[in-house]
Formats: C-alpha cells, sequence, structure tokens
C-alpha cells in the first residue's frame, strides 16, 4: 500500500488586485474564501502553483 503525500495550502491574503492568472491559480488549488484550507497531493505542479502565489498562502 503506497500512502501519497499531501499538502495542506491556507489562504491568508485576498486574491483582489493581483494578476488574472495569479487569481485563477487561488482558484485552481481549491481556495474561495480568506482562511479557507485545501489538502492536495504533494506534486511538483501543486508545488509550482503554491511558489507562485506564495505570497497569497500559508503551507501547513
Amino acid at each position: 500500500m503506497t500512502t501519497q503525500q499531501t499538502v495542506k495550502v491556507q489562504l491568508v491574503r485576498s486574491p483582489i488586485g493581483t494578476k488574472e492568472d495569479h487569481r485563477a491559480t487561488v482558484r485552481g488549488l481549491g481556495l474561495r474564501k480568506l482562511n479557507s484550507i485545501s489538502e492536495l497531493k504533494d506534486t511538483p505542479e501543486v508545488r509550482g502553483m503554491i511558489n507562485k502565489i506564495a505570497y497569497l498562502v500559508k503551507v501547513i
């Protein structure tokens, strides 16, 4: 049995006023409201999305 590593991401700053593609990245990570948390598979693609909007999110 293989266990997939996960990463929890919390939206800590509002995406209002940010670039359109950054807002799309926030939505792509499954984050909606402020302080919402999303648990995702820890893949290079997800890590890249987190790095792109690192100033808006916190990794738990």
